[in-house]
This record gives C-alpha cells, sequence and structure tokens, in this order.
C-alpha cells in the first residue's frame, strides 16, 4: 500500500471527497461548545448535529473532515493492540442529499481505487431488521452489485448495525460496517465478523428515522448518511501491522518511553501502550483548555495522567528525577504539524499533576504498610488503596508478594464492580437528555453566553477573548483569557450590563457570510478555532444599535427579553490565565 502515515490518509481522503462535491469542514474542540450528554467530541458526527436535525450548513449538504476524538468508555481496555482514548476520524456526510446507493459507492471506491484493497479481502455487516425496522436489503443488493459476494455480507442485530440516537429521541437508523482480511492467508469464502483476521475499517450510517419520546421509529424527514473511518486503525492495516502502536504515528512516543525506562517494547508491550496512548490524549484535552480537577473532563484527564505516571513506576523510570510525561509530550508536538499546541501550559499542567500524583503515592504507602499488618489486604482495603491513592491491583499484589501476605482479589472486584454501576447510573442520570439538546433553555442561555462575552469586553477589558464555553438546560459555562479573579463590584457590573440588554428586547439576527466577509464586518471568533469558509452569524440589535456579533451555530433565542435576569453563580479559574464564568437565567 502507498499509505505510510496518518498525513498520507487523510490529504488520500478528503481530496477523494472533495472531488466528489464535499466542502472540507473544520476539526472541532475535544470539548463540546453546547452538548451536556456527554464530556467529549466521540464522533466526526458530534459538532454537526444541529445540522444533522435539519439546520443548513453554511456550506452545504455534503462534508468532509477529519475530527479529533476522545472515547473514555474502555480506558481500562487501553493496553492491547488497538484501543485507544484519543483517535482521528475521517468521514463524510450527506445532510439530506445523496443516498444510500451513492454512500456505499463512495466507501467501495474509496477503499478498492484510492486504497487499491482487494475486493476480495473485504466483507460487510448489514441490519438484520426487528420489530422497529425491516432487515437491510437495500445496503446489500447495492454491496453485490459492486462486487461484494453475497457469502461476504452478514446481517447482526441492532447491537452490531444500528447507530443512535444518542440519547433517548432523535435521528438514528441501519449502518454498513466494512472489514478487511488483515492476515496474509488467502481471505476465506464464507465472511464470519467473529474471526478476528477481519478488521472493522469503516462504518456507514443510514439515518433513515427518527426515534420519538413514545419509543416509535418513524422515517425521518431528512435523512443524513454518516461515516466514520479510524485513522490510526486504518494506517495500521494498510502497513500490514496487527498491532497499532507500530505505526507510524506512536512509534516516536513508543521510542522515547524505551529510552526513559531503557527497557524494550518487547515484553514491555501493555504498560508502554498506556503510557503512549495516555500522555497523547492528555496533550490534546489540556491543549483544549482542560486542566487536571476532581470534576467531569478534568477528572478524566486527571486519571489519564496519573495511569500514565503508574506504568511509569513499574517500568522503573525514575519520575522523581526527571519530568517523564512532559519529556513524552514533546514527541507528540511533531507528530501533528497540523495542530496548533500550546507547549508551555501542556508541559506546565502535566509536570504539576505528575508531582501531586507522587505525593499521593507515597501517602499510600504508608497506608498499605499499616494494612498489611493484618497479614491480608481485604477487598475493601485493596479497592481503597485503588481509589484513593491510585494502586493498580497489580501494584498491590506485587507489594503483598514482597511482604509474604494475601490479596482478597475477589473482593476487590466485587467493589470495582460496585462502583462502576455507581458512575454507570450517575453517569445516565447526569447525561439523560440527548444530542443538541435544542430546548428554549438551551436557546435562551447560549443568546446570554453572546451577552456575557460582549459584557467581559465592555466591563473589564476589551483584550478579552472567548476561549471555549459550554451549556446545558441548567446553567452556560464561559472561558475568556484574563489573569486575576474578578472583583464582586466587577461581576455586578458584568450582570447589570447585560439585565440591561436584556430589558432593552434587542432582535437577534442570523445570517450566512464567507469566512472574511464576517471578519471583515466585526463578527467575533472564538480564539484558536479554525472555521469553514461560510460561516453563520449571530447579531444582537441591529443598524446602529448593535449589542453583539459572534460567529456561531446556534441555536438561540429570537429577542432578549426572553432571557429573564441573568446571574453569576460562580467566577473561578480554569487553567493558567484563563478564568471562567458559570452562570444562570432566572
Amino acid at each position: 500500500m502507498t499509505i505510510k502515515n496518518r498525513q498520507d490518509l487523510i490529504k488520500k481522503y478528503i481530496e477523494f471527497f472533495k472531488s466528489k462535491n464535499h466542502k472540507e469542514i473544520p476539526n472541532s474542540s475535544l470539548i463540546p461548545a453546547n452538548d451536556p450528554t456527554v464530556l467529549f467530541t466521540t464522533a466526526g458526527m458530534h459538532p454537526l448535529v444541529p445540522y444533522l436535525l435539519g439546520q443548513p450548513h453554511p456550506l452545504g449538504k455534503r462534508l468532509t473532515n477529519v475530527q479529533k476524538c476522545i472515547r473514555t468508555g474502555d480506558i481500562e481496555e487501553v493496553g492491547d493492540s488497538t484501543h485507544h482514548t484519543f483517535f482521528e476520524m475521517l468521514g463524510n456526510w450527506s445532510l439530506g442529499d445523496y443516498s444510500k446507493k451513492q454512500a456505499i459507492e463512495f466507501s467501495f471506491n474509496f477503499l478498492t481505487k484510492t486504497l487499491k484493497i482487494p475486493t476480495e479481502k473485504l466483507a460487510v455487516t448489514c441490519f438484520k431488521g426487528d420489530e422497529d425496522a425491516p432487515k437491510d436489503t437495500e445496503a446489500s443488493e447495492i454491496w453485490q452489485s459492486l462486487g461484494i459476494s453475497k457469502s461476504k455480507i452478514a446481517f447482526l442485530k441492532k447491537k452490531d448495525n444500528w447507530w443512535g440516537p444518542a440519547g433517548k429521541t432523535g435521528p438514528c437508523g441501519p449502518d454498513s460496517e466494512m472489514f478487511y482480511w488483515k492476515s496474509s492467508e488467502k481471505a476465506p469464502e464464507n465472511f464470519n465478523p467473529e474471526n478476528k483476521n477481519w478488521v472493522e475499517i469503516w462504518n456507514d450510517v443510514f439515518m433513515q428515522y427518527n426515534k420519538d419520546k413514545k419509543n416509535n421509529y418513524n422515517e425521518a424527514n431528512q435523512k443524513n448518511i454518516d461515516t466514520g473511518m479510524g485513522v490510526e486503525r486504518t494506517v495500521a492495516i494498510l502497513n500490514g501491522l496487527e498491532d497499532n502502536y507500530l505505526a507510524s504515528m506512536w512509534q516516536p512516543i513508543i521510542k522515547k518511553i524505551e529510552e526513559l525506562s531503557k527497557k524494550s517494547y518487547k515484553n514491555n508491550e501493555k504498560p508502554m501502550r498506556i503510557i503512549a496512548d495516555h500522555v497523547k490524549a492528555s496533550v490534546m484535552i489540556i491543549n483544549d483548555g482542560i486542566i487536571p480537577s476532581n470534576l467531569e473532563q478534568g477528572y478524566v484527564l486527571r486519571r489519564l495522567i496519573r495511569r500514565a505516571v503508574r506504568n511509569l513506576k513499574k517500568l522503573n523510570v525514575p519520575i522523581l528525577e526527571i519530568d517523564a510525561t512532559a519529556e513524552i509530550a514533546k514527541t507528540i508536538f511533531p507528530i501533528y504539524p497540523d495542530y496548533k499546541f500550546n507547549q508551555k501550559i501542556i508541559l506546565e499542567e502535566l509536570k504539576k499533576e505528575e508531582t501531586k500524583f507522587q505525593k499521593t503515592l507515597d501517602k499510600g504507602l504508608k497506608e498499605f504498610q499499616k494494612m498489611s499488618n493484618d497479614k491480608i489486604i481485604d477487598g475493601k482495603e485493596a479497592f481503597l488503596l485503588f481509589q484513593s491513592y491510585g494502586f493498580p491491583i497489580e501494584m498491590t499484589k506485587d507489594l503483598a508478594k514482597e511482604k509474604n501476605i494475601k490479596v482478597d482479589e475477589k473482593g476487590f472486584e466485587n467493589e470495582y464492580k460496585k462502583h462502576q454501576e455507581l458512575s454507570r447510573v450517575g453517569s445516565e442520570k447526569k447525561f439523560k437528555s440527548g444530542l443538541a439538546d435544542d430546548t428554549e433553555a438551551t436557546k435562551k442561555l447560549h443568546t446570554a453566553t453572546h451577552l456575557l462575552n460582549q459584557a467581559l469586553r465592555e466591563v473589564i477589558s476589551k483584550n478579552i477573548k472567548q476561549k471555549g464555553s459550554n451549556i446545558n438546560a441548567e446553567r452556560l459555562r464561559f472561558d475568556f483569557n484574563f489573569d486575576r479573579k474578578l472583583t464582586d463590584e466587577e461581576k455586578k457590573k458584568i450582570e447589570d450590563w447585560i439585565n440591561n440588554q436584556i430589558k432593552n428586547d434587542a432582535p437577534i439576527i442570523k445570517e450566512e457570510l464567507p469566512l472574511k466577509q464576517a471578519l471583515k464586518s466585526g463578527a467575533q471568533a472564538e480564539f484558536g478555532t479554525k472555521y469553514p469558509e461560510r460561516v453563520t452569524i449571530y447579531t444582537i440589535g441591529k443598524n446602529k444599535d448593535i449589542i453583539s456579533k459572534e460567529i456561531c451555530t446556534g441555536p438561540h433565542a429570537s429577542h432578549t427579553s426572553e432571557l429573564g435576569t441573568f446571574k453569576i453563580t460562580k467566577e473561578e479559574s480554569s487553567a493558567a490565565g484563563i478564568r471562567r464564568i458559570k452562570a444562570i437565567l432566572l
């Protein structure tokens, strides 16, 4: 294959879909701006939800891009040859434009003609059908017309070949997954999805349905196509690698870990994979404005860094003598020349968290000494060491072995399962709504965020720029550049300024313009964000009484008087030189 690295694959993919009249859209932040249902951007379609729901996209109905993503559902699985926390996803979308037939033809042609994969090394799965939707014979017939034999098509249930909805309601539909035969042996005539030599390489989702509150699956007014191809996995497959971490985007990181540990990757694969994956994910998360904490994204980040440090200790890397995670991070920056990194902040945050965790580990060792006096570490004690001090069960077992005492592993597993169940239930309660929560409450808070952005420049400094935001139905969160805490008087002035604009009942006007024209007109843009060549602008006020003008995808209220009363609930540090305001509407 001619694909050697991520840049080659991304370039060929984007060029292919541009030749099919798709417009390239920018890579969005890992932190969803207005979606309370997830902590991170988990797929390429995530930033496109308003458009998948029917809002017109400024660039039209055919889109393509590569999107950086974070998935945290299987952090514990990282360490094998295929799992990653951070990954890049290639995608192409039709917003009510082309059909299932065209989508499948695009996929087949890219795989067989651009990537030159022999047809006999490909197989596909389609939706089996159930009481909600019929068997997807249409997709199967299209694949067969292109040369995929009937014996290479498997029909699977909803858990394998259906996407969505992301919440309880919304767009959803069957999907068709493409598999590649990775073995050097000839591919069997009959496709068995359980055979590990068949590796998923791409997925086409056909958003034909809309699930309503009564659990009915209705034909969607706008039928969309949403596809996803993982960059890391595809590069590994095309280079005949059964271990993703041997691919080009991982090797400089692995080599640095080998250098720091004075050990070979061979026989140390699991800890080195965990370190490489977790440091890379941490670099990307910090770069998008998150710092380690005990809440939400900050907690995930803290967990990733500490798991990396634990595995560095397993390899006997002297983390007190060197800033190990920071040294590894330095090898990551050159791998992604198309990303702009705030290297200073990233290295500082990694070093700080590494130092904090070393102190926690020391406290944990003292706790272990107390527990070991009983000649057994029971399940609750082992779990306490894991949860409070970051000791994996393997570390506790190693320490116990040195003292010739036992560890109740079964008891630990029971405690761990109870913890997972509580976390799952809590997560479901927190994120029970669907993607793109376009309720009246979120529309109002979205508009209030624009007013807050302007108020900060009016009251505090003209140099203030937005550094990120997050909105759900209960509150707004807004990050901005500033180097000190706001005074109570300043917060009161901000509230008063916003509430005066609300009382004035200014209209909110939406328009679409080319990016250069939008910026020239004075529209505010989020610092560091890449925008498409045509954008949507929301203006609060009109004629000579314009209050705010921002590039934004929406949604918004129609007049400021709909908002109620603006109230700041919290103002705090988010990162070095970045402040965060949380606010509500009463």
